[in-house]
């Protein structure tokens, strides 16, 4: 039987929109928050759909390409996080903890934009 390798990326990615979506239900219950908290469920989840998208991509440059769109994603996922934050819709302490696991997302996907895209230059 063949092992299938941890996808470190899916997995972090998946956790994080579980999150998102704990935070999205947050907003709308507790604060009243109907707007912002569609934009950050919307990018904080599209990260790891399109992760997954990418194990199947047609290829190099698709893969590529939607990892890419995954890196945009998660970029524009943290704007709307500290949107929240700075509009007191997200306490700091929330903030601090989700917007690491945020920043490691990015590091991760721009790592593997960039080695992905040295080696289809090879």
């Amino acid at each position: 039987m063949i092992e299938k390798k941890e996808n470190i990326v899916m997995n972090k990615s998946y956790a994080f929109a579980l999150r998102i979506i704990k935070l999205y239900k947050h907003l709308l219950a507790d604060q009243k928050e109907y707007v912002l908290s569609k934009q950050v469920l919307r990018s904080g989840t599209s990260i790891g759909a399109l992760v997954k998208e990418a194990e199947h991509a047609q290829s190099k440059a698709d893969f590529i390409n939607k990892m890419n769109i995954a890196l945009k994603e998660a970029n524009e996922t943290e704007y709307w996080l500290m949107l929240l934050k700075d509009s007191d819709y997200l306490d700091e302490k929330s903030y601090i903890s989700i917007h690491s696991d945020s920043e490691e997302l990015i590091r991760l996907l721009a790592s593997i934009v960039k080695s992905s895209k040295e080696s289809l230059r090879k």
